[in-house]
């Protein structure tokens, strides 16, 4: 299923859009609120679920070669990383769903981890 899909599927605010979203994949994700967790479990080209709402996130995003954060319970971040994001090729979602009510979604989706 592509990110756009998904998306619509799951109710999910766009903040910011890569420009190969379209045809962006997504076929495993990772949740986790621990950088460090995300780090060494996280898959690269998956979803990552989090709360963190920081510059922070882009950093790991990039590290790991993961295109999709989807920011849960509405926790919107700063502008700077958005833009961040931007530049990066990132795209950042929002929604006010729990993180594992977004897991269980995702699951049901038949997006496992």
């Amino acid at each position: 299923m592509n990110m756009l899909e998904l998306a619509q599927q799951l109710d999910l605010s766009a903040l910011t859009i890569s420009d190969d979203l379209k045809s962006q994949q997504i076929t495993t994700a990772y949740q986790s609120d621990l950088l460090s967790c995300v780090m060494s479990g996280g898959g690269e080209k998956s979803l990552w679920i989090t709360l963190i709402n920081n510059v922070n996130i882009v950093a790991v995003a990039k590290l790991l070669d993961i295109p999709v954060i989807v920011i849960t319970e509405n926790a919107v971040p700063e502008e700077s990383t958005l833009e961040r994001a931007r530049s990066e090729g990132i795209s950042i979602f929002l929604t006010p769903k729990g993180n594992y009510q977004i897991a269980g979604e995702l699951w049901a989706s038949g997006i496992k981890s």
